[in-house]
């Protein structure tokens, strides 16, 4: 019996390629137990204003630049929801469907007092496979035994879920050995980001690259009709 796997470290609000990749797999691991990275998608992402993209950072603790993994990296300034929720407001207020979903992210962001970076991404994640109806069984690296090393460690967790194919971000093709994989019985697919189809989008020109709550609020339940996997 076939299984796939994905495996992926958490991003904040990502973009709906992430949230593809997602529902194209049985099992998702939230990689967690990596390096925390500086000036990239764990706690950042972007969204459209009348003044252009705009980048919403969640502020947190970097005490070593190659030894913090991202799920000790701690949040250091908790009004950042607050302003995050302000900002997305104001941005997506014209927006078709920003009424549908006003309710249910604006208790997100202001009910959110989580301590660790992680934990608030997975708070957003779970929210938004709800909306999307993604069912995919979700695990924590860090529930996992792993060795040491990118592709065995990848490898680890494709064995403990008894996988029988990774399905990857194109990015992990600069360090994942596919015949490592192949040894052992897994098939490495690659997921292919190209070919999306535009959707309404305020504020031109049309970006592909800003986080999935721009695809929602534009496009409501139709969102899936703009994304791959569905």
């Amino acid at each position: 019996m076939s299984k796939t796997i994905g495996i992926l470290q958490s991003n904040y609000i990502p973009w709906k390629g992430y949230f593809d990749l997602v529902h194209s797999v049985d099992e998702f691991v939230l990689y967690d137990d990596a390096q925390f990275t500086m000036r990239d998608w764990r706690n950042r992402n972007r969204i459209k204003t009348q003044g252009g993209l705009k980048w919403l950072t969640i502020p947190v603790e970097v005490k070593g630049k190659f030894t913090q993994k991202i799920k000790d990296t701690r949040i250091s300034d908790k009004r950042w929801a607050g302003k995050h929720w302000e900002t997305i407001r104001h941005s997506y207020s014209k927006t078709t469907y920003f009424k549908d979903y006003r309710e249910l992210f604006e208790e997100l962001y202001l009910t959110c007092d989580e301590e660790f970076l992680s934990q608030v991404n997975f708070r957003f994640l779970e929210a938004i496979n709800r909306i999307l109806g993604i069912n995919a069984r979700i695990f924590w690296s860090s529930d996992f035994k792993l060795p040491e090393g990118k592709n065995e460690r990848l490898l680890a967790m494709c064995q403990a879920v008894e996988a029988t194919q990774l399905l990857s971000g194109p990015a992990a093709q600069s360090y994942i050995d596919e015949s490592l994989f192949r040894q052992e019985g897994i098939e490495v697919e690659w997921m292919d980001y190209s070919g999306y189809p535009e959707y309404r989008q305020m504020f031109p020109p049309f970006e592909h690259g800003v986080s999935v709550l721009d695809l929602i609020f534009n496009e409501g339940p139709d969102a899936k009709t703009f994304m791959k996997s569905f």
